[in-house]
């Protein structure tokens, strides 16, 4: 079954009309606050990981001794 060429066109109207929305509510501060946020939850989740990953090869270098 095929689409009327209408509605793909308006999609796009209501998908472009809520982005320009949001956009126009976003301000500057709450994208700078939001990169800080992502960029420290980053480094966390990593540091987090690497000692994770050094806990579980000492327990597994642990094991094999015995």
């Amino acid at each position: 079954m095929r689409l009327p060429e209408a509605i793909p066109s308006m999609y796009a109207g209501t998908i472009g009309g809520t982005l320009l929305s949001v956009f126009g509510t976003i301000g500057t501060a709450d994208v700078v606050k939001t990169a800080i946020c992502a960029a420290i939850g980053a480094v966390i989740s990593f540091v987090v990981s690497a000692t994770m990953r050094k806990l579980c090869n000492l327990n597994r270098k642990g094991r094999n001794k015995n």
